[in-house]
């Protein structure tokens, strides 16, 4: 396979199938594939192995509930041409509709990994695995947790460095920044930070409520003023926001020092400080979609 056509079966791999739900087991097993060949370890992947890696990857950087068909992509992505599994002729003929169980490719060791030509041309290029990399980051995971996600996988965090190809292939409206950070009167909408050199704020972000990778528009309804912090967490799925009283929730999977905990958590409950026009107001089915598709649910009590 060539160079181009080898960053084509990566494109096409099939993600996002169900509409705007985030689909992202595929795009964290090829991350995690990819760290190992960059790190030199070319054998395929035994299945015991992968299995709490992609576990934890799943927990920590899907939606709820995603890391119990963990397996999925371990069997799946063979259909897309870049994936090939060592183990039983038992379990190998079986039809891609048929998975296997997490039981069966325990017990029987199933291998996976890159088809020959796609490893070895990594291994050649190493340029290649770092611009495959950085696509599938760039389609799935919003620029305010890319590092984090590269970290998670094993792989350098100055991937993210080059220009963002799913914002080259879906125009992006250069103008979102500054209409949502002056619907806000620059300032976070959770903290209320405002800090700015002369005329210009720092640390001061317009972050989608809908991912842009999941569709989300370009449109001040969509966005919230974020400080650099808070754009993060929400990004993880730290917290969500009522679309009824604005009101933000925090998961109760966010824990840390009593110091920080407390700072973050001061916020549980509290409105968002809201944007000085009704008409940019953050959309009910925007808040629906962050809640279903990146909040770490259980949430905290309001009591």
């Amino acid at each position: 396979m060539t160079r181009d056509e080898i960053l084509g079966a990566f494109d096409r791999m099939r993600v996002w199938q169900r509409g705007d739900q985030r689909a992202v087991h595929k795009p964290l097993l090829v991350l995690y594939a990819l760290a190992k060949v960059g790190a030199g370890d070319t054998a395929t992947i035994d299945w015991n192995e992968a299995e709490p890696h992609l576990k934890a990857l799943l927990d920590e950087l899907g939606p709820d509930g995603s890391g119990s068909s963990r397996h999925h992509p371990f069997w799946h992505l063979q259909t897309d041409g870049l994936w090939q599994l060592e183990g039983p002729p038992s379990i190998l003929t079986r039809p891609p509709s048929a998975t296997p169980t997490l039981g069966e490719l325990r017990a029987h060791h199933v291998r996976g990994g890159f088809p020959t030509a796609v490893r070895e041309a990594l291994i050649r290029d190493p340029q290649l695995l770092a611009t495959i990399a950085r696509r599938i980051v760039d389609a799935h995971f919003p620029e305010s947790i890319r590092p984090d996600v590269l970290a998670a996988v094993g792989l350098p965090a100055h991937l993210t460095e080059a220009a963002s190809t799913v914002e080259q292939l879906r125009r992006r409206d250069p103008a979102f920044r500054e209409k949502v950070l002056l619907a806000y009167q620059y300032r976070c909408g959770v903290c209320g930070h405002n800090l700015r050199l002369g005329h210009q704020p720092i640390g001061l972000e317009a972050a989608h409520i809908k991912w842009f990778q999941a569709k989300g528009p370009d449109v001040v309804p969509n966005g919230i003023a974020l400080c650099s912090l808070h754009h993060k967490v929400f990004d993880l799925g730290a917290f969500t926001i009522l679309p009824d009283s604005y009101q933000m929730i925090f998961s109760q999977h966010l824990n840390g020092s009593d110091d920080s905990a407390e700072k973050m958590l001061a916020y549980h409950g509290a409105s968002l400080i809201l944007p000085q026009s009704r008409d940019y107001m953050p959309q009910p089915e925007f808040l629906d979609w962050h809640r279903k598709q990146v909040f770490k649910s259980p949430q905290r009590s309001l009591g």
